[in-house]
């Protein structure tokens, strides 16, 4: 009996525990994605650069694609999957672009997008969704993303 009731209060701080550590919190809300689809045209604006902004999720759903006038036509599809890579990984996409460029190929092994531009957009630690930009260099889609991310508190 006492054996039970100490797995059973075991299993229960286990998983209060693995409920504390919870990476993703609630979904980023539409309002939030045009703020972060916003900050990023506005970003995109100042340095002349047509781009597709996408914001998903925490599970990858799409919530907003945004296309510049002018962007490419597969900006739309990259900004997506910059945007999955980030929420479903927990990091920007430029892990993974710096572990290939430094010899890590095992980073993409599992279909992850090593291309800088997803990030992670948090509210109070938490992740709520990403943002992927796709349509300039991957430097400049980093910092456009950045600038969207930035936009969600």
């Amino acid at each position: 009996m006492i054996r039970k009731a100490l797995i059973a209060s075991g299993l229960l701080a286990l998983a209060s525990s693995a409920n504390a550590a919870e990476p993703y919190g609630r979904n980023v809300t539409l309002k939030e994605a045009k703020a972060v689809a916003a900050a990023a045209e506005a970003e995109a604006a100042k340095t002349g650069v047509a781009v597709t902004i996408t914001v998903v999720e925490p599970n990858g759903a799409p919530v907003l694609v945004w296309k510049m006038d002018g962007a490419s036509y597969s900006a739309p599809e990259v900004s997506r999957r910059k945007a999955e890579t980030a929420t479903a990984y927990r990091r920007p996409t430029k892990a993974f672009q710096d572990a290939v460029k430094g010899g890590n190929l095992n980073a993409i092994s599992n279909g992850a997008l090593a291309i800088e531009g997803g990030e992670l957009l948090m509210v109070e630690g938490r992740i709520v969704g990403a943002v992927g930009v796709a349509g300039a260099t991957p430097e400049q889609d980093g910092v456009l993303a950045r600038a969207g991310a930035a936009a969600v508190k």
